[in-house]
């Protein structure tokens, strides 16, 4: 069942796909994803910020980026990160 297309070995999906697109059978999509402002807004430069947190805070995070393996620094920007873009919610 698989086909070899210039030492590519492809499997049955692989196939229909590569077939459907040769024969013209395949339509763009509809939303077109601006990958060139994707691709610039993942390069924007980081900025530094200074703010106050309690001192028991900071060593609980810095003691959970030791047992993951990271700097504290950017556990906190990645946290920050993941609540700013609605991937963390709050609780209460």
């Amino acid at each position: 069942m698989n086909k070899i297309r210039n030492n590519i070995i492809l499997d049955k999906y692989e196939k229909e796909i590569l077939d459907a697109f040769e024969n013209g059978k395949l339509k763009p999509s509809k939303v077109q994803t601006n990958y060139q402002e994707i691709a610039r807004s993942t390069m924007r430069k980081s900025r530094k910020i200074n703010i106050r947190i309690q001192e028991n805070d900071l060593s609980s995070l810095q003691r959970r980026a030791a047992r993951e393996g990271i700097p504290y620094q950017t556990l906190i920007g990645s946290v920050l990160h993941k609540f700013a873009n609605g991937y963390l919610k709050d609780v209460a």
